[in-house]
């Protein structure tokens, strides 16, 4: 598995990711209204797996690393803003 990452990279990221779900899934949403810690699925933010799918091809586009839909770790990885921050914290190569 990765290293662990700073809590302050992760925090840095949080608008940015914000950012890149509101414009990568066209949402009615700003970007500063998405709590870190609320659920992107369902009652949350109510993302479904159309909209991970298209979120994991924008990140693998513009971070430079793979989410696969097999990954047993995706309901982990998406589960927040925060989770996913921390994840492209870890895992990004640009």
């Amino acid at each position: 598995m990765s290293q662990a990452t700073a809590p302050e990279t992760v925090e840095a990221l949080l608008p940015e990711v914000a950012e890149l779900i509101v414009s990568a899934l066209n949402l009615d949403t700003a970007p500063g209204d998405i709590a870190p810690d609320a659920p992107l699925f369902g009652d949350g933010l109510g993302l479904d797996s159309i909209d991970i799918l298209e979120l994991a091809l924008v990140i693998s586009k513009r971070y430079g690393f793979q989410l696969k839909s097999d990954n047993e770790d995706n309901v982990r990885i998406f589960g927040s803003l925060r989770a996913l921050a921390g994840h492209i914290a870890a895992q990004r190569t640009k």
